[in-house]
């Protein structure tokens, strides 16, 4: 009798496992501008915690400036490449768009 339970369960352990949805449910798509922005926060909070490490006496002096411009580099790099979309998306022409009222076909 328990051999028939720990088979019975196995199995229903198997087939719950290895049975996969049919339609696996996608993530939300993000923008070019939303993966910008959280990359930006990152590399802040990577500032902050590198500038509290640092007063905790983590680091010596030259390897907190090494990675503190790194992160200053890429920090300003995400920041020019926000800006170039904004001004982008701020800048694109408006497309007139022709009331359909009195066309006919």
């Amino acid at each position: 009798m328990i051999i028939a339970l720990c088979v019975l369960f196995t199995a229903i352990l198997f087939f719950y496992v290895f049975s996969m949805e049919q339609e696996v449910p996608a993530g939300e798509e993000k923008t070019r501008l939303v993966y910008l922005y959280e990359r930006k926060e990152v590399i802040y909070e990577n500032l902050r915690d590198l500038n509290f490490e640092y007063q905790a006496g983590k680091f010596p002096d030259t390897d907190f400036q090494a990675m503190r411009s790194t992160l200053e580099a890429e920090a300003a790099q995400v920041l020019a490449e926000i800006e170039q979309l904004e001004n982008a998306a701020s800048v694109a022409p408006a497309v007139p768009v022709k009331s359909r009222k009195g066309a006919r076909r």
